[in-house]
């Protein structure tokens, strides 16, 4: 007894000490600073100096060279996330940095992590934190005062641009970076309860000083999406509100002014949210607003974490069955949609808190500007449109199978643990085969990619040769959702509309014209079919029956000369 009183009195007696060392930039400039990577990675190496129930792991690489880190804040000193799931631990993962200009939620997580080993805050026991300190390291260290020029404070803070200029909330399905790579691999191991990725706002003024992004109710759908729309989303605002928030849906408006309200961000699975979604978690993009002083934007994030904590260490249960009924449920679901659109019949009514808008002349150029007048404030109801009608249903298929061939895709699916297995003989199987019927490809570059859209396919029956070695995908795992939504072509964020199968869409084997004439002629000769589909595409086409390059092409095309690989899509379902 009396070795325990020592050791407790010799804690107190060193806890300023220690308090001392623990103080961020943040604290010491009172809030016109935010962390340096540098200083960020080391603050948390001395948590973890001091406190045992804090442990870092380093997972993956980034591409600015520097490893991810993964800090996990763990009561009971058990950082094994198998043994913290048997134990009944919720797990909150929090991401932070992934545009450094927006650094609110570096800077508090770090004050929140001290503040809860110091013994200031108290986490829950049936509670896990995992935070990512900074994310887009190669951001961070592109600092300068000069980012973000509306934004107000810190002074200096990171590009929006990782180490390959991506912007890595556009990654999270194609996983261009190694950011995204190492991403993946922490949510898999982590796989959390909640998500929060925490983010900074641009765009109108208003009096809110925080806003909340969640993944759209109607789209994360069955139980977990009625209880994030009528218990998850209300208990939040409200623990926010005892707190001084008035807390508000992410003011995603496309006019001049939100005084008429706006849609619901589409938050498709390129988006943070959006990747969380097709696993099963209730995700969430807090947006402080750029305008509101940075130690009141901190606080706020602050404040939304303990909301999400407490709100989460109190519905442990029900957040626990709701994702393990859904994990379930998903393994037999027979149909995805792969589509949403905003129903815009049907609406929440929100409490807006605004400022006037005016125009005033422009110093520039002597027109009109928009003015929002902070001496007019108001409180106005408007109509936030919250409910997407989901479309372009697919049946599932029992397996798809995806020659070895294709490595770049199967690396990505089994970084997110998709269960696979290499066939381990040459074999022929039945198969669904699609064809690229029609597709619209963007004119200009977006994070890298010409993206596809307006996806069109056409499909038919085919008995493929397969080699030992390609890989055989069941479906009938948790990733199904993962798997619909990026293998399917016609998907807004399918692996294909991201460019991945692009090699399918060039032929590869031609013919000499004057050569090919003489075999096609024969190969016609032989196929009434094939001579009367000719002539009824003559007689329907002008243009084609004046080409006989056309014609010649029309004949290749439906003979057995032609290339099987041209237009067909390298990802075979299996019935």
């Amino acid at each position: 007894m009396k070795q325990l009183i020592k050791i407790a009195l010799l804690s107190l007696l060193c806890a300023p000490a220690i308090a001392q060392d623990l103080t961020t930039r943040y604290e010491r400039t009172q809030g016109k600073e935010t962390v340096t990577y540098n200083e960020c990675i080391s603050y948390y190496h001395l948590l973890v100096k001091h406190f045992p129930q804090i442990h870092m792991l380093e997972l993956g690489n980034t591409d600015s060279g520097y490893p991810l880190n993964l800090v996990i804040y763990s009561p009971t000193k058990d950082f094994d996330f198998a043994s913290l799931r048997k134990r009944n631990k919720r797990i909150i993962l929090i991401n932070n940095g992934i545009h450094p200009g927006e650094p609110d939620g570096i800077d508090a997580s770090m004050l929140l992590l001290r503040d809860l080993a110091t013994g200031k805050k108290k986490l829950p026991d049936n509670i896990v934190l995992a935070v990512i300190p900074l994310y887009n390291i190669g951001g961070a260290l592109n600092r300068s005062t000069e980012f973000r020029v509306d934004q107000n404070g810190p002074e200096a803070f990171g590009s929006r641009g990782n180490a390959r200029n991506l912007d890595l909330n556009r990654d999270f399905i194609k996983a261009d970076s190694r950011n995204a790579r190492a991403f993946q691999q922490i949510y898999q191991l982590t796989d959390p309860d909640v998500f929060i990725d925490n983010h900074v706002s641009n765009g109108a003024d208003y009096q809110h000083i925080m806003t909340l992004l969640s993944t759209e109710h109607t789209k994360l759908g069955g139980e977990m999406g009625d209880f994030l729309h009528k218990t998850f989303e209300p208990g939040i605002y409200s623990l926010m509100k005892t707190k001084g928030y008035d807390l508000i849906p992410y003011v995603n408006h496309f006019g001049e002014t939100p005084d008429n309200g706006w849609l619901t961000f589409d938050d498709s699975p390129r988006f943070s949210s959006g990747y969380t979604t097709l696993f099963h978690t209730f995700g969430f993009v807090p947006e402080t607003h750029m305008l509101k002083p940075y130690p009141q934007r901190v606080q706020a994030t602050y404040a939304l974490m303990e909301s999400f904590i407490q709100f989460v260490s109190e519905h442990s249960e029900q957040i626990k069955t709701l994702r393990a009924q859904t994990k379930e449920k998903v393994k037999t679901q027979s149909s995805f949609p792969l589509e949403w659109n905003v129903d815009t019949s049907k609406y929440s009514a929100l409490t807006f808190l605004g400022y006037e808008a005016e125009h005033h002349p422009s110093a520039i150029s002597g027109l009109p500007r928009l003015y929002y007048n902070r001496s007019r404030p108001y409180t106005k109801q408007v109509k936030f449109y919250n409910y997407v009608v989901p479309g372009n249903f697919v049946q599932k298929p029992s397996a798809y199978i995806i020659p070895q061939g294709w490595w770049p895709v199967l690396d990505i699916l089994k970084n997110n643990k998709v269960v696979m297995q290499p066939l381990l003989h040459d074999t022929t199987i039945a198969v669904e085969t699609y064809h690229i019927a029609d597709y619209k490809t963007a004119q200009r570059p977006y994070e890298g990619h010409y993206f596809h859209n307006n996806v069109k396919v056409t499909s038919s029956n085919d008995s493929i040769q397969f080699r030992k070695g390609d890989y055989y995908i069941p479906m009938n795992q948790v990733a199904n959702r993962y798997l619909m939504e990026t293998l399917e072509p016609t998907g807004d964020d399918s692996f294909f509309a991201w460019n991945f199968f692009d090699a399918i869409l060039a032929r590869k084997e031609g013919y000499s014209p004057y050569v090919f004439e003489d075999i096609a002629a024969e190969y016609l000769s032989g196929n009434p079919a094939l001579q009367s589909e000719l002539k009824n595409k003559r007689a329907a086409d002008s243009t084609f029956a004046q080409s006989a390059e056309a014609q010649l092409r029309f004949v290749y095309e439906h003979s057995p000369y032609a290339e099987p690989g041209y237009m067909r899509y390298p990802v075979f379902r299996v019935k």
